[in-house]
C-alpha cells in the first residue's frame, strides 16, 4: 500500500510583475512532505522569483502561498524563516574569516530572538548537532578550518549545512552545482538526495546531468513565468515543448 504524503506547500494564482513585465504567473504548484522537486527553465523564467516569493524576499501582486496549512504571503522574511523555510542562494554567503564550526554555531543561533541569542550558551547537545550536520555535508574533518580556505564546492556544502542546522521543514536551494567539478557535483547530488530524509526540498538547476541524478520524483518546467509542464525527468527531457523553449535538443 502506497503511503499518502502530507502536502506542505500549496501555491495558487501567484503573480508578480516588475516594471509592467509579468515575471511570474503561476496557477498551481504543490509540494509534499519529504518530496524533492527540481525546477528547470531558461534564464528569466521566474525560477528565482518564485523562491523569492516563498521566502518573503519579494512581495507578490496577488495569489496565495500556503505552507503547513498557514498562509505566508505577505509575511516578513524572518517570520517565514521561523515557520520553517530555509534558503540557500546560488553564491555562498558564509563568514569567510570564521571557522566552519563557528559558521554552523552562528546558524544554530540564528532563528532565536535577540534575548535568546544574548544568553545562548553552547552545551553538549549543540556541539553534537554541529558535528552531526558537519558530517552530513562532508565537512566533519574541516570544522577548525576557516571558511575562506575551503574549495568552492566545500563552501556550497557549508552553506547547505548552515540551512540544515536550522532544521527547516522546507529547503530552497538555488543552483547548487554551479561552478563545481564533476566529483563535487556528484557528491552534492548525493547530499541533496539525503536531505529528503528530514526536509522537503525545492532545487533550481541548469545542469541537466545533475538534474538527472537528483530528479527521482517530479520536475517542474517554468517558461516566461508560467508552468509549462511537470513530470518525470525521462518524459520532460523528450517533451517537444521543453526542447524548443529551453533545452534546444533532447538530453
Amino acid at each position: 500500500m502506497i503511503k499518502t504524503r502530507r502536502r506542505v506547500l500549496h501555491v495558487q494564482h501567484l503573480k508578480v510583475a516588475f516594471g509592467g513585465v509579468q515575471a511570474l504567473d503561476l496557477d498551481v504548484f504543490n509540494l509534499d512532505e519529504n518530496e524533492l522537486r527540481v525546477i528547470i527553465g531558461p534564464n528569466g523564467a521566474g525560477k528565482s522569483t518564485f523562491m523569492d516569493l516563498i521566502c518573503g524576499k519579494t512581495k507578490a501582486d496577488s495569489g496565495s502561498i500556503v505552507f503547513n496549512n498557514q498562509e505566508i504571503l505577505g509575511k516578513k522574511e524572518v517570520e517565514i524563516a521561523q515557520q520553517g523555510i530555509g534558503r540557500k542562494f546560488q553564491k555562498p554567503s558564509v563568514f569567510t574569516s570564521l571557522s566552519v564550526y563557528d559558521n554552523l554555531l552562528l546558524a544554530y543561533k540564528m532563528p532565536k530572538d535577540v534575548w535568546s541569542s544574548i544568553i545562548f550558551k553552547t552545551n553538549s547537545a549543540v556541539v553534537d548537532r554541529i558535528h552531526q550536520v558537519a558530517k552530513k555535508v562532508g565537512l566533519e574533518d574541516f570544522l577548525e578550518v576557516e571558511a575562506g580556505g575551503l574549495s568552492h564546492g566545500q563552501k556550497q556544502w557549508l552553506e547547505i549545512g548552515i540551512v540544515v542546522i536550522q532544521n527547516p521543514k522546507l529547503m530552497l536551494i538555488d543552483e547548487p552545482a554551479a561552478g563545481m567539478s564533476d566529483t563535487e557535483t556528484a557528491k552534492t547530488g548525493e547530499l541533496i538526495l539525503s536531505l529528503t530524509e528530514d526536509h522537503s526540498v525545492i532545487v533550481i538547476e541548469h545542469d541537466m546531468n545533475f538534474v538527472e541524478q537528483i530528479a527521482i520524483e517530479k520536475v517542474s518546467v517554468l517558461v516566461s513565468g508560467k508552468l509549462l509542464t511537470e513530470g518525470a525527468f525521462k518524459d520532460i527531457r523528450t517533451d517537444e515543448r521543453v526542447i524548443s523553449s529551453y533545452l534546444g535538443k533532447a538530453v
